[in-house]
């Protein structure tokens, strides 16, 4: 009848209807809060929703972990921490100009010279830091130790062994090979950093013998050169050749890594005991400060020690 096929048309529409309300706006609204939570991250815990999934180091039985965690960062002298601060983003290389900034916030006198270890030697932590006023710094790049080294020297596929021939703005390859300059191209990370490259090709690596060695390449040899990051490479190089640079870069890793093996191991502090940043942040000051208290009062019993 007409009235049970009225029915029948409406039926479908209740039902969505009923889904809508009651399933799929629900769904969309836990999902929009939980984009929110994200933020700029890839993940977070249900526990505690400012911490973020990090890979930590290697357990006992050389196992990646992967749990919930904060990013510390720590400025120290004399293994005395005189700044840290608490992120969400397990890379370190992309905090060292926030941490910067969050120490210029405090209006403390600012150190002269700011010594860090290889995984924050990028472009962006280069160009930053030499924008900063006074400032010296010891951070090399990830593979300048390799540099340093006679094998490194001997890598004859690598471009940084080729002759470079400045006026024709070209390289000569193992093969006697003319590697030149095509074009410019400009490349924007997914945080939103731009770098410009040079970009040079082998002039034809057809029957070449050392090819299979050179280059995995279906066609000829490229090599994409960073004028910028290079240029700012080789000025940390000096500094770090230097008899000062050497010097003060050989203490880094006593005064630095020593602070975080007391802070695990002595004072027994292997995570955080509260949730949210705000919170963890107040904790790992409460730690800061037992440690320095720690650390001066060994200084002064020293000092009164008499000589044997």
């Amino acid at each position: 009848t007409e009235k049970q096929t009225k029915k029948q048309a409406v039926k479908p529409l209740r039902q969505f209807h009923r889904a809508l309300t009651k399933d799929y706006l629900p769904r969309l609204e836990t999902y929009e809060t939980q984009m929110g939570l994200f933020g700029e991250r890839n993940s977070y815990s249900k526990t505690d929703v400012d911490a973020t999934f990090m890979r930590m180091k290697d357990d006992h039985m050389m196992n990646g972990q992967l749990k919930a965690g904060y990013n510390i960062q720590a400025g120290t002298q004399d293994q005395f921490i005189l700044h840290y601060s608490i992120h969400q983003s397990p890379t370190d290389a992309r905090l060292l100009a926030s941490h910067w900034e969050s120490l210029k916030e405090t209006g403390r006198k600012l150190p002269k010279c700011l010594v860090a270890d290889a995984g924050y030697g990028s472009e962006p932590n280069y160009t930053y830091l030499s924008e900063q006023e006074d400032l010296h710094t010891l951070i090399p790049y990830n593979t300048y130790e390799q540099e340093q080294k006679r094998p490194f020297s001997k890598k004859a596929y690598h471009p940084h062994n080729w002759t470079y021939d400045e006026k024709d703005d070209l390289y000569w390859c193992p093969n006697q090979r003319k590697v030149t300059f095509r074009h410019y191209r400009r490349r924007t990370d997914k945080y939103g950093y731009r770098r410009d490259f040079k970009i040079y090709e082998c002039e034809s690596c057809e029957e070449c013998p050392f090819k299979a060695d050179c280059t995995t390449a279906k066609g000829n040899r490229k090599v994409y050169y960073n004028p910028v990051y290079e240029e700012l490479k080789a000025k940390e190089a000096i500094k770090l050749k230097s008899e000062f640079g050497r010097t003060l870069y050989a203490r880094r890793k006593t005064d630095m890594e020593s602070v975080f093996g007391h802070v695990k191991q002595n004072l027994g502090f292997q995570r955080f005991h509260l949730r949210g940043l705000g919170k963890v942040q107040v904790e790992f000051g409460w730690v800061a400060l037992a440690h320095n208290i720690r650390k001066m009062a060994v200084a002064k019993r020293r000092k009164k020690k008499p000589a044997a």
